[in-house]
């Protein structure tokens, strides 16, 4: 059946659209088990999971100011970015033409009565919930995007009118509303947890509500939003208007959404949160359950089995047999595959007692060793981040060829992939000790698709967004983010100490539009999403919407790692191998991007207005033009800042 609903999908110039098969619909979308078939063909294709040879979900932070890998990304060199001229890997509309091949077959067969089981109507559901998915990923990379219901005729004039792009904000309604129809058929059986379901649809649209209101907010005035005359959207959107009056109203409006959603969620994670005990476990465990016992929180990350996890509202399962696996236990035992946490990301979490690592009194050991790092930390911190001495494998196993049994010093200087530490600092979530897991490409613990703690924190951003203050239940979630975690919970006494000015030396997330903030209440609001969610993949996400970069556009960012000058790391390594390392007259902190100076970000990261969104291939203006020798007459339009033209960079 995968194969049969895999002969559907298609491809073209215009929308990626090839020829629907020649299957008969009529004799094919007769029952459940087809229309399951067909939405299961793009589960894997559409939805996060671990991927293959990487760190997985856990490293797509990479290339923020969180996590970074072995080669640093040219989004962050001024003129490296070019137009793509021909094709994009992005700007395609494949899974979206496919979802509406589905829905224009089988919609009517729902109401002449062919399916009438609830599992029809929860896979129904699950349709909607993907196309919205899949929309919600590309309208984060290009903003306006064409809003595309029904397949498409492969005909010129068709596809070059359905090529015309609508506002982003209308975008982001369209997608709200496919979740609406998602909501209203999901949850009608009592599907598993990986499955599509309510909460998941639930949590989607409180994230892309508040994706869609803090950039309104955070771009107002600029071209990156209609109504503005910069906007490049204009001259094609000359009747546009904001359904809520305003571009003020209209991001109150997603905002109010978000929190309608999440809070929807929100409440049931209550109570329901896996409790982080702060152990490592080490040879004290006997067996693998005993692992899962001593530490909950841990195990959320690293379960083979994630079902019984409440906050884990959605994951992908992995099995052995099949030979769906990934490499993410293996990268726990070493460097995590090339990717690396940042100083920022270490530095921005709190201590225990929830003071700043600079407040007076916060206990703070310093950062000359890790074991100094982790003393008395935010348990997140203390439990993910990996230590020389402590054991990676626990229950060793014939399989286990690339365990590192025993975390050795960072492997600052390794060549290959999954040895290196870029950073010096390694995470161990995701990790699990037994050594049937620790194959190369043969791991099979769950992955985590929808994460429901998340719910909490856009509930507690959304409506301090539209309030300014902190209501009962944003602070009931709070407390209940800390207590989970075994922290002081007062997080009015981390708001009272923190200084914004020590925060941004590594938190791109303290700044909006160039401008830091001066709100400790907002910034903190981040910091907790940006340590509750480390690695989990919404780092990008975030930085966009809080439109977080722009300070270096004139103030240039240096990614650091480990304190390796002037402290026993030293050590550890042998005087060639220092000589290869960023110089100690650069920074005491290891800079993975500045051991050869001629290195395009040598001097650091810098920012381009342009790179908030990414450019429309240059073909497509061609294709999509009445007159292909005068872009003038084309549909579509380039987003702020970007040529039309292939291979040139963006202009601001």
């Amino acid at each position: 059946m995968l194969a049969l609903a895999g002969t559907l999908c298609s491809c073209n110039d215009y929308l990626d659209k090839e020829p629907l098969s020649d299957i008969t619909p009529e004799a094919f979308f007769t029952d459940d088990s087809q229309l399951a078939a067909y939405v299961n063909n793009y589960y894997a294709s559409i939805l996060p999971s671990h991927g293959n040879w990487s760190y997985g979900l856990f490293g797509s932070d990479s290339q923020t100011d969180n996590q970074t890998s072995m080669v640093y990304d040219d989004k962050y060199v001024k003129g490296k970015w070019k137009v793509d001229h021909e094709e994009s890997s992005n700007w395609v509309f494949t899974y979206i033409n496919n979802i509406n091949y589905l829905l224009e077959q089988v919609t009517p067969k729902f109401e002449d009565g062919t399916y009438t089981s609830a599992a029809a109507k929860h896979y129904l559901g699950e349709a909607y919930f993907l196309r919205a998915y899949e929309y919600f990923k590309r309208y984060q990379m290009f903003g306006d995007f064409p809003i595309i219901t029904e397949p498409l005729a492969d005909d010129l004039t068709i596809l070059q009118e359905a090529s015309a792009r609508a506002p982003r904000n209308e975008v982001a309604r369209f997608i709200l509303s496919d979740l609406d129809k998602a909501i209203s058929y999901l949850g009608a059986t009592d599907m598993a947890t990986t499955r599509i379901n309510k909460d998941a649809a639930l949590l989607l649209k409180s994230r892309v509500a508040l994706f869609e209101g803090t950039w309104l907010k955070y771009f107002a005035g600029t071209a990156f939003v209609p109504g503005t005359g910069e906007w490049p959207g204009s001259s094609k959107n000359s009747s546009f208007s904001y359904q809520a009056g305003s571009v003020e109203n209209e991001a109150k409006w997603f905002l109010e959404q978000a929190m309608d959603a999440a809070k929807q969620v929100a409440d049931k994670m209550l109570g329901n949160l896996a409790i982080n005990t702060g152990i490592v476990p080490q040879k004290e465990c006997a067996s693998m359950d005993a692992v899962l016992k001593a530490n909950p929180y841990m195990a959320v990350f690293s379960a083979e089995n994630m079902s019984s996890y409440p906050e884990v509202l959605m994951w992908r399962q992995y099995n052995k047999g099949l030979g769906v696996q990934h490499c993410v236990v293996m990268s726990t035992h070493h460097g995590n595959y090339g990717v690396g946490v940042t100083r920022g990301m270490v530095e921005g979490f709190l201590m225990k007692n929830g003071l700043p690592i600079y407040a007076e009194g916060s206990g703070y050991q310093g950062d000359a060793t890790i074991k100094a790092v982790r003393a008395d930390r935010d348990p997140r911190l203390n439990v993910f981040l990996k230590e020389k001495g402590q054991y990676n494998l626990l229950f060793p196993h014939a399989e286990a060829t690339h365990s590192v049994e025993i975390e050795p010093a960072p492997a600052l200087f390794a060549t290959d992939n999954s040895d290196r530490y870029v950073t010096g600092y390694a995470l161990r979530k995701g990790w699990s000790p037994d050594g049937i897991q620790c194959g190369n490409g043969n791991n099979y613990t769950g992955c985590v698709v929808f994460h429901g703690v998340e719910a909490l924190l856009n509930y507690m951003e959304a409506s301090y967004e539209v309030t300014g203050t902190l209501n009962a239940t944003a602070q009931q979630y709070w407390r209940a983010i800390r207590e989970r975690q075994g922290m002081d919970a007062d997080f009015q006494k981390t708001i009272a100490a923190t200084d914004i000015s020590k925060e941004a030396a590594g938190d791109w997330g303290a700044y909006s539009g160039g401008k830091m903030l001066t709100d400790a209440t907002l910034y903190n609001i981040r910091r907790e999403r940006r340590c509750e969610m480390m690695a989990e993949g919404l780092r990008w996400m975030d930085l966009c919407r809080w439109r977080a970069m722009d300070q270096m556009i004139t103030t240039p960012y240096h990614i650091e790692g480990i304190h390796l000058w002037g402290t026993p790391l030293e050590a550890e390594y042998t005087a060639t191998q220092l000589n290869a390392a960023s110089p100690k007259e650069r920074s005491e902190y290891f800079r993975p991007y500045e051991t050869d100076p001629t290195s395009e970000v040598y001097n650091g990261y810098v920012w381009t207005m342009a790179h908030y969104l990414r450019p429309i291939p240059a073909k497509q203006f061609q294709l999509t033009s009445t007159d292909s020798s005068d872009f003038s007459t084309t549909t579509m339009y380039q987003n702020p800042y970007w040529p039309t033209v292939g291979n040139e960079p963006a202009t601001k």
